[in-house]
């Protein structure tokens, strides 16, 4: 692949009748900004907000992050999918779990970045980064042992998340599971959050949680334990 297909913004990946092309490519942009350092324009009124100061000094991740691993952590020689992964294989201990990392991503500098450097890290472990959305994974059925999606999944409405989910239930193994969090919409963070996303570039859905739940059981997963944090509430799922 040359230099310059790898440079350019997600769109050559996604089905151009997919209904959900616009919403995903404004997800990249997003975080493909982030990635990039580049400035955002943002009013002043925002600017004057707690949380944008904190997000600018980088405060905020670490108040927000979902620590999926309390509650699934990877398993040596397990075969583990971490859709919308960014830079997951360069921070967190993955040498230290031992388990195989395949990874899925929306954003082309996230996705690049990974691939150039995660080899170096460990090229036993790490299994590459596929540049591709959430609903259309690609990898075989019953592939994985555990797959992760973390941080994203507030940026997209249910019904998307319905076919996300059967696509998760199609690569893991029977006796698999699905570790994701969601944006608890009562937690007293999520509206400023949510106003903050937005004007970074991408628009945020205020689920209630008995939605989310009653989106999991519909696609066939059962919550097996729930962890609640400062604004995600992250769920480990069994289909």
């Amino acid at each position: 692949m040359s230099k310059d297909s790898r440079s350019k913004p997600y769109t050559r990946n996604i089905n151009h009748s997919d209904k959900w092309q616009e919403r995903i490519a404004q997800v990249a942009y997003r975080f493909n900004k982030q990635y990039q350092n580049q400035p955002f324009e943002v009013p002043d009124e925002v600017q004057a907000m707690p949380i944008f100061r904190e997000w600018t000094t980088g405060l905020l991740n670490s108040r927000i992050v979902s620590p999926f691993w309390e509650i699934a952590q990877p398993q040596k020689k397990q075969h583990c999918l971490d859709i919308g992964c960014g830079v997951s294989f360069l921070i967190y201990p993955w040498r230290d779990w031992q388990a195989y990392f395949y990874g899925q991503e929306v954003s082309n500098i996230a996705r690049d970045t990974l691939n150039s450097r995660g080899s170096q890290l460990n090229s036993k472990l790490f299994k590459g980064v596929e540049l591709g959305a959430s609903h259309r994974l690609n990898h075989p059925s019953e592939q994985f042992d555990l797959v992760i999606a973390t941080g994203f999944s507030c940026y997209f409405p249910l019904d998307y998340w319905h076919l996300v989910l059967l696509e998760i239930k199609r690569v893991l193994k029977p006796e698999g599971h699905f570790v994701f969090d969601i944006l608890n919409s009562e937690q007293p963070l999520a509206e400023n959050w949510a106003v903050l996303e937005t004007y970074l570039g991408a628009e945020v859905f205020l689920e209630t949680v008995s939605k989310w739940e009653k989106t999991i059981k519909t696609a066939g997963g059962k919550i097996v334990k729930r962890q609640l944090g400062e604004l995600f509430e992250l769920y480990k799922v069994r289909f």
